[in-house]
């Protein structure tokens, strides 16, 4: 069986972002610990289950630009979930690679 970690493709950084998620009318700001092209993981946070769909808005630090798609649960730990990006429009995930690229290139070069 893999674990999570053997399941990432994409690098993944750690953040400190605020992340708006609706779902059935309901309005819920979740903490995202880390970041990658392809999802967030929430921390902090009663899981919703897995297989739930919810809308997503959030701005990437130093940008203005506010990324919206949905996000489908992936994951659920005890205060924590995993959410899959979808439908995120290719400016935006675009926008979201180059702040990996520059960020996961700071972490390595700080670690030499």
């Amino acid at each position: 069986m893999a674990s999570d970690n053997d399941k990432r493709r994409e690098t993944r950084i750690p953040v400190d972002l605020w992340i708006e998620a609706a779902r059935e009318g309901e309005l819920y700001y979740q903490r995202a610990s880390n970041l990658s092209v392809g999802g967030a993981f929430f921390v902090q946070t009663i899981p919703l289950p897995m297989g739930t769909r919810v809308s997503l808005k959030f701005t990437l630090p130093a940008d203005t630009h506010e990324i919206v798609c949905e996000g489908d649960i992936v994951s659920a730990k005890e205060l924590g979930m995993g959410v899959q990006f979808v439908g995120m429009v290719p400016a935006d995930r675009t926008r979201l690679e180059k702040l990996i690229g520059k960020l996961s290139a700071k972490g390595a070069a700080a670690k030499k």
